[in-house]
């Protein structure tokens, strides 16, 4: 109990941590793409991983965006509502592209299979600031209408699909100039309840304490039994009286 005691307390500071990145990223200035996340090799279809401790920091990358290349990654789930992930390929001048989550659009009213409601990215020269988040696990993809189509955004598996290097990972997009199309749903970071695990923490002790109180209560308990199973003190003086009388 006392272990796991303090592995709770590993994960609330753990998760405190995040929460402090993303409001120091808030609070800062966003970082140029490339002074972070390190850029694929020529040779290979996807960059190395983000460093760990890139994770949720805001960067800002300037290319444009290449429609013919969107991904729809259903079924994610944004503010209790389900609908689609609206993936959109960021060509840098280098050659190189950037996956970039341009928001959440609710599922087509034909059907979760139809293609959704999701405007076209705009054209010409763009500017994104976004999160920095890292390949989720890898999931089928499959083109489908000229749009490739996920459940999960793993850059590995999309750059199978795609005729250009790209970064590993994504960004979720936070800022754009030119503006974001009001019909997306920006998805906001993801804050951890970190308290939760706190309590848990506290918990774990709580019971460890009640579990030495009790072992200490039945230890003194038996301690004061006579031979004949009776507890010394006055319920044995009351037996003893009534022996004798």
């Amino acid at each position: 109990m006392t272990l796991l005691g303090v592995w709770q307390l590993q994960r609330y500071e753990h998760r405190s941590e995040i929460n402090q990145r993303i409001d120091a990223a808030e609070a800062g200035e966003a970082a140029p793409l490339t002074s972070l996340l390190p850029a694929p090799e020529p040779a290979n279809q996807v960059g190395p991983p983000p460093p760990a401790d890139a994770g949720w920091a805001m960067v800002t990358a300037t290319g444009q965006y290449d429609p013919a290349q969107e991904v729809l990654v259903r079924s994610r789930t944004v503010e209790g509502r389900v609908g689609v992930e609206v993936v959109t390929p960021l060509r840098l001048s280098d050659g190189t592209a950037v996956l970039i989550d341009r928001g959440w659009v609710p599922p087509a009213e034909t059907g979760a299979a139809d293609r959704p409601d999701a405007p076209a990215p705009p054209a010409g020269e763009v500017t994104v600031t976004g999160w920095v988040r890292p390949s989720e696990r890898p999931d089928q993809v499959e083109r489908r209408d000229g749009d490739l189509h996920t459940r999960r955004i793993d850059a590995a598996t999309l750059a199978e699909h795609l005729p250009y290097p790209v970064y590993d990972g994504y960004l979720l997009l936070a800022d754009q100039d030119p503006p974001v199309d009001e019909a997306f749903t920006l998805v906001p970071p993801r804050r951890e309840n970190s308290w939760l695990n706190a309590g848990y923490a506290g918990q774990w002790w709580i019971f460890a304490g009640l579990v030495l109180f009790g072992y200490g209560w039945v230890a003194r308990r038996e301690a004061h039994r006579d031979h004949s199973g009776h507890t010394s003190g006055a319920g044995s003086s009351t037996a003893s009286a009534t022996v004798t009388a």
